[in-house]
């Protein structure tokens, strides 16, 4: 029954000046200003009932009066839900109670410090109201610490408090106030250590998306400096991979098997690719564009091209979508490139130059299921790898290419 009491209890104070149309961040102000306001109520009236019993009538007149006030203004709250006038009215009250307190108990030793009270109510504007009213709260706090240092010579007497009384209401002010303080510290800590790590996840995120889209060497630079990015590879090796028939294979599957075969593949793909320590420059449809030798250089572009390449086959060669077997058309080619970034919003690295069209113009001419190279590419792997001299390639612009089958590796 109790816990079903203070269920009741709670829900009904968290409704207290509830808008439906409040933020998250609203609703929890109103609702920690009410909560802390109803808080400070019934220390208020203890505080008002014990300087009643010490016989200080004056002086429990002023906790009594801030209860009273605090519980109408609550109240109104209520009512009109104007969290403006409920927050502004609470942080008046606070700033004024411990410098009416202080004056009716004698200064700032007969009345225990309570003046330091009055600190929460810049602090109190810190944390629930706008930056700058915050400045102009700590000015009025400063200045009712002013005015009470030039009543203390003017009031001048004491009170018929206990010294044991006065003492730990001494205790009590500078513990609860530095307490409350500290703890409000400790929030603003809190919050800039969770902002901290939000933004440390924003840019892990952020880099890594750039890294997806960019070579890591080239990310780098792209944050460092706002130049053009484009640098000259003398050495370089490049491959295209296309499915073969996939316009047909795609007409006779439903757009999503299509998608997840594209996904599946390029997966794999990927894989394979970052295995070996290669550039993945992009897919255009059902083609995919490998580099090897940028952005960073290597002398053995060419050969780790051709390990790629027959991985590649072999890979696709084992997948079937719909009861069709994939069949890969490979065509690579080597020398000098042109790498760069192009683009503002969506980034995009890549490869100019004739090394990359003949490539694409080997593999768009190449034998299915087979894997063509060029003649340049042929010199730097013959060693290593089993090639067939083929018939020569007609190319618009360049005439007959003689192109070369890679077979597999050799046996030692």
């Amino acid at each position: 029954m109790l816990k079903d009491f203070w269920r009741s209890l709670s829900a009904r104070i968290e409704r207290i000046g509830a808008d439906p149309a409040d933020s998250d961040e609203l609703r929890l102000k109103k609702r920690l200003l009410v909560a802390i306001a109803l808080m400070i109520n019934p220390a208020a009236l203890l505080w008002g009932s014990i300087l009643l019993v010490s016989r200080e009538p004056v002086a429990a007149l002023v906790p009594l009066l801030y209860a009273v006030a605090s519980f109408a203004i609550i109240l109104l709250f209520a009512l009109t839900r104007r969290l403006r006038f409920f927050r502004s009215s609470h942080l008046l009250l606070i700033l004024a109670l411990p410098f009416g307190l202080q004056i009716a108990l004698g200064g700032f030793v007969h009345g225990s410090g309570v003046v330091l009270w009055a600190w929460l109510a810049p602090l109190g504007a810190l944390l629930f109201a706008e930056r700058k009213q915050a400045h102009w709260w700590l000015i009025a706090f400063l200045a009712v610490l002013a005015i009470s240092g030039v009543l203390e010579s003017i009031v001048g007497r004491s009170n018929s408090l206990p010294v044991w009384l006065r003492t730990t209401f001494f205790v009590m002010n500078l513990g609860t106030v530095g307490g409350i303080t500290f703890s409000a510290l400790r929030y603003f800590n809190r919050q800039k250590e969770e902002a901290v790590e939000l933004l440390e996840l924003e840019r892990q995120k952020s880099e890594q998306l750039l890294l997806n889209v960019l070579p890591a060497s080239i990310a780098t630079l792209l944050k460092e400096s706002d130049r053009t990015i484009a640098t000259h590879h003398a050495e370089a090796s490049i491959l295209f991979a296309d499915i073969v028939d996939f316009t047909q294979l795609s007409a006779a599957l439903p757009p999503g098997e299509v998608v997840e075969m594209l996904n599946a593949v390029f997966t794999k793909f990927d894989h394979l690719t970052e295995e070996r320590g290669l550039e993945k420059i992009k897919t255009i449809g059902d083609s995919y564009m490998v580099a090897a030798g940028v952005p960073e250089p290597r002398p053995d572009h060419a050969e780790v091209l051709a390990e790629l390449a027959l991985e590649l086959m072999a890979a696709a060669s084992t997948r079937t979508f719909n009861g069709h077997r994939l069949v890969l058309r490979i065509g690579m080619n080597s020398g000098p490139v042109v790498a760069g970034v192009i683009g503002t919003r969506k980034f995009s690295y890549d490869l100019w130059g004739d090394t990359v069209n003949t490539a694409s113009r080997i593999q768009e001419y190449g034998i299915s299921g087979a894997i063509q190279v060029g003649d340049t590419t042929r010199e730097k792997i013959e060693h290593r790898f089993d090639l067939e001299k083929c018939e020569p390639i007609e190319m618009k612009g360049k005439g007959l290419v003689q192109v070369y089958l890679l077979k597999g590796r050799k046996r030692d």
